[in-house]
């Protein structure tokens, strides 16, 4: 049995892309050329205060057309909230899915954020290693 993924494992993958930075929050907040990609679900609640799930991240995707496929192809895996309609957002749980597929979806999330230039050092990075 596979790992599965939690909030340390975000951290660690996010922290090694290249110019990312943390932003100081309850849970996990990561940016790239001050763009969100990936941070913790602030749940809410009506007329409770929102709750950080640390347990759930959430995820740029780019499009509509990634998030539909991500949603209905893996419903156990992949939610949305009516907040998050019309946004290429997806939330992720985190315990559903394995550390090599966290980092391609870590990755990807970083890919669409940064600025083109930025890119490049990823796949400079990428043919060192």
């Amino acid at each position: 049995m596979t790992a599965m993924a939690d909030a340390d494992d975000v951290r660690r993958l996010a922290l090694a892309l290249p110019h990312v930075v943390e932003i100081d929050s309850d849970g996990f907040d990561f940016r790239v050329a001050d763009k969100g990609f990936v941070w913790s679900y602030p749940e809410r609640r009506p007329g409770r205060p929102r709750v950080i799930r640390t347990d759930i991240a959430v995820l740029y995707v780019g499009d509509e057309a990634e998030k539909q496929a991500l949603l209905l192809g893996e419903p156990e895996t992949f939610f949305t909230t009516p907040g998050y309609d019309g946004l290429p957002l997806v939330m992720l749980r985190l315990a559903q899915v394995d550390i090599d597929r966290l980092t391609e979806l870590v990755t990807d999330a970083w890919r669409m954020r940064a600025p083109q230039s930025l890119s490049a050092d990823l796949d400079e990075a990428h043919q060192r290693s």
